[in-house]
């Protein structure tokens, strides 16, 4: 009884026959505890004047659910923009927040240029064009402007990480001070295309059809980015470079073109997230951008910097961050919400430094 009790042991902690790496073996005892506490108190013993526990409110905890998936879904659009440029050209775009406001303002303006209106449009007067060119406008230019960034300022330099990250951090300081000029401080939003605003119904709730969207968007964005990534030589030649940059250059692969390509996608994700974004909620120049690049961080010091599936992962636990804490807090102390993801963060880099699914540089 002794012998299997020491080698259950064994296995639980991860010794298996050889030297326990105790630091560790804690660190995952006491992640495993913190998981077991969370679904014990969402379960059984949330605080019923919040959402209360999900044996007394099932439904509550599906909608929370569904507003995780709703939130990681535009987390993944706008961070995967993200980690691929700094997967591969070792890039902190700081000035990422600054295209994905820019993306959302030009299509606000162009949708009421559309319409010929000053001010919010009612959704009945909000066709398909009027919300998809728009976006098409705004990611475009987006785009081409993220080309720019990389080709004019961060081109000469590359590999010198703080010179190239100081440089994007001055270039997102001009571009919301001239939005703010141009477009003033007060929140504007995106009106939805009336197709889908409304409600469906579904396990007696009652969810936005906009927040499918969101869901559904985010679906495409990774299918299309995984058939990039992974059947075509483009991609190949991306995953490569975020592997091994010199080996790839060494083979007589024009490294810079596909510098360009990774500073082109990553730019219209923000530009789309952007969009998007301003449609689910508001762009307000010199709160959305900031908000939105440390999104972007967040979720890639969760999963990890050039992957994927890294960023799909760290969006879904940012989003679960963010959506059950202020639900499932107390409500006394649910201001403290926002420590929840300070606490995924350092759970996540005890146990991986490079992220979920990152690997050293």
């Amino acid at each position: 009884m002794t012998t299997v009790m020491t080698g259950a042991v064994n296995v639980l902690l991860g010794r298996r026959g050889r030297h326990v790496h105790w630091p560790r073996a804690a660190t995952r005892l006491l992640i495993a505890a913190a998981v077991a506490f969370v679904v014990v108190w969402v379960v059984f013993l949330a605080d019923s004047t919040a959402n209360g526990p999900v044996i007394e409110a099932p439904g509550k905890f599906l909608q929370t659910v569904l507003d995780t998936i709703t939130i990681s879904g535009l987390y993944f659009i706008v961070a995967s923009g993200f980690t691929l440029i700094f997967g591969l050209m070792r890039t902190v775009q700081m000035a990422h927040g600054a295209l994905f406001l820019l993306a959302g303002l030009f299509a606000l303006t162009y949708q009421r240029k559309f319409l010929d209106i000053t001010g919010p449009p009612p959704y009945e007067d909000v066709g398909w064009a009027d919300w998809w060119l728009p976006l098409v406008i705004g990611v475009v230019i987006v785009s081409g402007l993220g080309l720019l960034i990389q080709q004019v300022f961060l081109r000469w330099n590359q590999g010198q990480e703080l010179r190239q990250a100081l440089i994007t951090i001055a270039i997102s300081i001009i571009m919301v001070d001239r939005m703010f000029h141009h477009f003033g401080g007060v929140p504007k939003d995106i009106t939805w295309t009336h197709q889908i605003h409304g409600y469906v119904e579904f396990a007696g709730l009652r969810y936005g059809i906009h927040r499918l969207f969101i869901i559904g968007m985010a679906l495409g964005v990774g299918g299309g980015l995984w058939l990039l990534l992974k059947k075509t030589r483009t991609g190949m030649v991306i995953r490569a470079g975020v592997d091994d940059t010199p080996m790839v250059q060494a083979l007589g692969i024009n490294v810079q073109k596909v510098f360009a390509v990774a500073f082109v996608v990553g730019s219209a994700l923000a530009g789309l997230g952007g969009v998007i974004g301003g449609s689910f909620a508001n762009l307000g120049p010199g709160v959305t951008d900031g908000n939105w690049l440390l999104n972007s961080l967040v979720v890639v010091i969760i999963g990890g910097m050039g992957s994927l599936g890294g960023a799909a992962a760290g969006s879904l636990l940012y989003g679960a961050a963010t959506s059950f804490s202020p639900s499932y807090l107390p409500e006394a102390y649910s201001y403290y919400a926002i420590i929840a993801t300070f606490v995924i963060l350092a759970l996540v880099l005890a146990v991986r430094p490079y992220g979920l699914f990152g690997r050293p540089a």
